[in-house]
């Protein structure tokens, strides 16, 4: 059984950030819960009686501060479960060269770094941060519709400090490198900027 509750911190700007309360319960089934809230607030309701108090007995955070776990006993009939908050941004709109609009997409993009990254000594930890840094960068941008060149250049960016040899792949694919010497160029940049 999984319960998620998404909230809004302080630190994102107001006008990205939903708050919004889904609860899951055994059967994953979807249910509105309004009355979902931190300690202090109006407590979660029980997935298993439907009682719409809990005391929390045990929060963690998770993924460096990113979301938070927290442990929850209903108060009628006993039953313990787990809630998750997490931040919920408002969906970006990826502007393509040609015009085109789609959804933003972070599997998509993560795809194109998974692949500079093959082979290399980054670990699924290091390239869920550099996910998140690459998000973080981007609504900072304050913007609902974002160039897919701006994501470009903000993975780019990121990717250098992450790993060299996996930047030069990317940037390969990225920048559509016609021949040897424009792949040069790249790798003389990155040496002179050392």
């Amino acid at each position: 059984m999984s319960i998620a509750e998404t909230g809004a911190p302080v630190t994102r700007p107001s006008s990205l950030v939903t708050r919004h309360f889904i609860c899951y319960n055994a059967k994953h089934a979807l249910w509105p819960n309004r009355s979902c809230a931190a300690p202090g607030g109006t407590a979660m309701r029980c997935p298993f009686c439907q009682y719409p108090d809990s005391d929390v007995i045990d929060t963690r955070k998770l993924n460096s501060g990113e979301s938070i776990r927290r442990r929850r006993k209903c108060a009628s009939c006993g039953k313990r479960f787990t809630t998750y908050e997490r931040v919920e941004s408002v969906s970006l709109t990826v502007v393509k060269k040609n015009g085109e609009r789609e959804p933003y997409d972070r599997e998509k993009m993560m795809r194109g770094v998974r692949t500079a990254c093959y082979r290399r000594p980054v670990s699924a930890q290091q390239l869920e941060g550099f996910a998140n840094d690459v998000e973080a960068a981007l609504m900072a941008m304050d913007e609902q519709e974002v160039p897919s060149s701006a994501i470009g250049d903000k993975v780019m960016r990121h990717l250098r400090g992450l790993d060299e040899v996996a930047y030069i792949r990317f940037a390969s694919v990225y920048r559509s490198f016609a021949d040897i010497g424009t792949l040069r160029e790249a790798v003389d940049e990155l040496l002179d900027n050392e």
